[in-house]
């Protein structure tokens, strides 16, 4: 026995036996805490988009089947990827103001809105795509500069702010067609949302390319600790320096800006712009992929992939309810049932409770 461990039996407290000798060369102090696999936020949406891709194998082994035409791939997994793209583009705004505590109840009518200013803007004879592009970005830009204003600035309570433009952008985008539905023929533009690049549909690289761009600079900028710090305690964030005025207005325009390029994407792909029919719930979509991508809705701490897994999901669940046959009216049903199974896995208090029925049904 080394004279370190003799002296550390000899200075135990009498009546209590002596400490085991410490093996050289080792540190005593806490273990370090590991998160768990099942810790993860993202695992269950995941888990989520499996078991449905499983229902819809069993219903149709060729659900995965991708087919390559004309050096593009065609299939059902890359439709689902094309039609989630406007879900993606709008959950990552949606995460950015929800992390700020906020909401925006507005995104849907953007769509309309911004889908109805490229429309028009090409019915006027604007033939440049850029500009197209750039008169609806501004528009959706303006619109969640007005609600940041509202929120930050105002006063105003985000869902109060942001209904005002839920409310009457329906009624602006019909001034702007007009009441009418417009079409649109502009091979350009229609590329935005139809067309393919490097095999892929481009509306999902798109939307792939954003969220890798908003992960990189949070990332390397301070935009990510300003947005925590708002969420969490906005008068603390704004004593220590932090400003959260101007946080909260840039990420509603950040929203604004990605529901002028998610209404681009829907007015390319469908070819029209519909005021009373584009975007409609939307904005409950943009939620709950946020929700279920593990943001919470208190504001804080948030997760980027999360929303964007979260947007897979609900597209991949809309796609099994069209082909397993469910009714339009009834749709919703099971959105909601999941989407509360997926919240539910993902509660801390939850797992604690079935952690500890599955441990007192064990044997001892």
């Amino acid at each position: 026995m080394s004279d370190d461990a003799a002296g550390e039996r000899r200075s135990a407290p009498a009546g209590q036996p002596p400490a085991p000798p410490r093996a050289a060369g080792k540190i005593s102090g806490p273990a370090p805490a590991r998160r768990g696999f099942f810790r993860s936020p993202v695992l269950w949406p995941i888990a989520g988009i499996l078991l449905l891709v499983v229902v819809n194998l069993l219903r149709d082994p060729t659900f995965l089947k991708v087919t390559i035409f004309e050096r593009h791939f065609f299939g059902v997994p890359i439709d689902l990827l094309n039609h989630s793209a406007p879900i993606m583009v709008l959950a990552l705004g949606m995460t950015l103001v929800i992390a700020t505590g906020g909401i925006d109840l507005s995104v849907g009518s953007l769509v309309a809105i911004t889908g109805a200013v490229a429309a028009m803007a090409m019915a006027r004879g604007v033939e440049s795509l850029p500009l197209i592009v750039a008169a609806a970005l501004g528009c959706g830009a303006l619109a969640g500069a007005i609600n940041g204003v509202l929120v930050a600035y105002a006063g105003v309570q985000p869902i109060v702010a942001t209904l005002i433009f839920m409310v009457a952008g329906r009624g602006i985008a019909q001034s702007l067609t007009g009441g009418n539905v417009i079409l649109i023929k502009h091979p350009a533009f229609e590329f935005l949302g139809n067309g393919f690049f490097l095999a892929l549909p481009f509306s999902a690289l798109l939307a792939a390319a954003l969220y890798g761009v908003a992960q990189l600079g949070l990332r390397r900028t301070a935009g990510r600790l300003f947005i925590e710090a708002v969420g969490d305690n906005p008068v603390a964030s704004r004593f220590a320096g932090v400003p959260a005025a101007r946080t909260t207005c840039l990420v509603y325009i950040v929203s604004g800006i990605c529901a002028g390029i998610a209404g681009v994407l829907v007015a390319s792909n469908i070819r029209t712009a519909d005021p009373l029919q584009a975007g409609q719930n939307m904005e409950l979509d943009a939620i709950f992929a946020v929700v279920v991508g593990g943001t919470a809705l208190t504001g804080g701490r948030f997760l980027l992939s999360g929303s964007f897994v979260g947007a897979l999901l609900l597209q991949t669940l809309t796609v099994t309810m069209l082909f397993v046959g469910v009714k339009p009216e009834v749709a919703t049903v099971p959105k909601a049932l999941l989407i509360l199974l997926v919240c539910l896995l993902q509660s801390e208090r939850t797992r604690g409770w079935l952690r500890g029925l599955f441990a007192r049904r064990a044997p001892a």
